[in-house]
């Protein structure tokens, strides 16, 4: 019998990896008192820090060489002024392309205000603003770096995908009499699944873990003021805690409509995030599919419509009570003669592909549970991620159904991220029509019929 030498046995070991991986992660703690985001109520800045908030970065590279980059980070949304930004940077610094760089916040609410994202929430006196600008230029810089750690990093690896189930997001939108009202929905749609994508060296060493959930990470309410990544700060915590070395990435995924439940306390963000990390950890102890072949990127913006809205209707409102209501009409007067008055939104929808075993379809904003289901419909639900609030948040998406019932996601959260109203009834027909383009592209088939 032959005995083949150990370094012969690694060298063809690392010869048969499909992929390549690097991570990266920096820490983006706000070092001074900063205005927490999400929460309209709150009316001072931040008092203290629960744990960190991170920005990890999981680069890949196949067999040819074609790389892309997931940037997830413990944030209520990047903006498309600072991810153009930072796209822009990395493609000069390391050339990973547009299309190749995906960046994805959990949307936590206990996170620092970012500049340009969900602006119509305060009024912020000068100071409060300066340290919302200086965050946003060391987070642009953090974000870069971040990156560029990840692809120094690079080594073979093992690549698997699984899938889990968490319950309890629940659809917070309640029907009552006088309409829809934030609240609590239990015969609502939700989006149960737990994707979880393990990355591995070839010596069985646990790298990485990305997964993701659709649920707002809206546990800890306005009252709160500590910075903390709510329930997905915690899962990642707990799960690096039982896997010292390993890096845990959360992504948000199509939960614009999703609260957890229950929520209101501490301990309930906490015990939200054990039972997360716990069903990752058990997807891990399961048999996997292997993830394998060249990988495809690819990215579109489609634009979208507004309902018209008159002059005569942002005037009714400056005579209203609700300050947010008078302060977003006082904005679009001032612009509404202007010919660069907004009529329409770039929306950003992007898609990796490895091989035919894993699908990540990138939503830009902050999309209802409805679009995941109707894409896994089309597609199926095996080997495929479905992101929201990727790239550019810049406003709830919602579907068709969600538009004509009215309510928070439809149409009065518009007002604080400062747009001029609801989108048009095209807004479901459009985002869907693109997400089939860019799959198309990428070599992900409709499932038949």
């Amino acid at each position: 019998m032959r005995i083949i030498p150990s370094l012969l046995l690694s060298l063809l070991s690392l010869s048969a990896a499909d992929y390549k991986a690097g991570v990266g992660r920096i820490i983006i703690t706000p070092d001074k008192p900063i205005y927490l985001s999400g929460y309209a109520n709150r009316d001072h800045a931040s008092e203290g820090v629960l744990h960190d908030l991170w920005a990890k970065a999981l680069a890949f590279e196949d067999r040819k060489g074609a790389r892309v980059v997931i940037v997830t980070t413990d944030l209520i949304g990047l903006p498309r002024s600072l991810s153009d930004i930072v796209a822009a940077r990395i493609e000069k610094q390391y050339g990973i392309e547009r299309p190749h760089l995906l960046l994805n916040s959990s949307h936590t609410h206990t996170g620092p205000l970012i500049r340009r994202n969900l602006e119509m929430l305060f009024e912020l006196g000068p100071e409060d603003q300066q340290v919302v600008n200086e965050y946003a230029e060391k987070l642009t810089d953090n974000l870069v770096n971040v990156v560029g750690a990840a692809l120094k990093d690079l080594e073979p690896v093992d690549l698997s995908l699984g899938n889990g189930r968490a319950t309890f997001a629940i659809n917070r939108r309640e029907n009552t009499a006088s309409g829809v009202k934030i609240g609590e929905n239990p015969k609502g749609p939700t989006d149960p699944d737990v994707p979880v994508l393990k990355v591995t060296s070839q010596d069985g060493k646990l790298l990485a873990v990305l997964f993701g959930y659709a649920c707002h990470n809206t546990t800890l309410t306005g009252q709160f003021y500590r910075v903390s990544g709510d329930y997905a700060g915690f899962a990642q915590a707990d799960f690096e805690k039982a896997h010292p070395g390993a890096t845990a990435m959360f992504m948000m995924l199509c939960g614009a409509d999703q609260n957890p439940y229950p929520r209101s306390k501490l301990e309930l963000a906490e015990q939200h995030g054990e039972s997360l990390a716990k069903e990752v950890d058990r997807v891990l102890n399961e048999k996997l599919a292997r993830v394998h072949g060249p990988i495809h990127a690819t990215f579109r913006i489609v634009e979208l419509g507004f309902a018209p809205e008159s002059r005569e209707t942002y005037e009714a409102r400056l005579k209203e009570s609700n300050v947010w209501r008078v302060r977003h009409a006082k904005a679009m007067l001032r612009m509404y003669d202007n010919p660069s008055f907004m009529r329409r939104y770039p929306y950003p929808v992007q898609a990796f592909q490895f091989g035919k075993d894993l699908t990540v379809v990138a939503l830009g904003g902050e999309v209802v549970v409805d679009y995941v289901l109707r894409i896994k419909r089309e597609f199926g639900s095996k080997g495929i991620i479905v992101a929201g609030y990727s790239n550019d948040v810049m406003s709830y998406i919602p579907s068709l159904r969600v538009l004509k019932e009215g309510g928070y996601e439809a149409n009065d959260s518009m007002i604080y991220y400062g747009l001029p109203g609801p989108y048009d009834d095209q807004v479901e027909d459009q985002v869907i029509t693109t997400v089939q383009q860019v799959l198309k592209r990428v070599g992900r088939k409709p499932q038949r019929p």
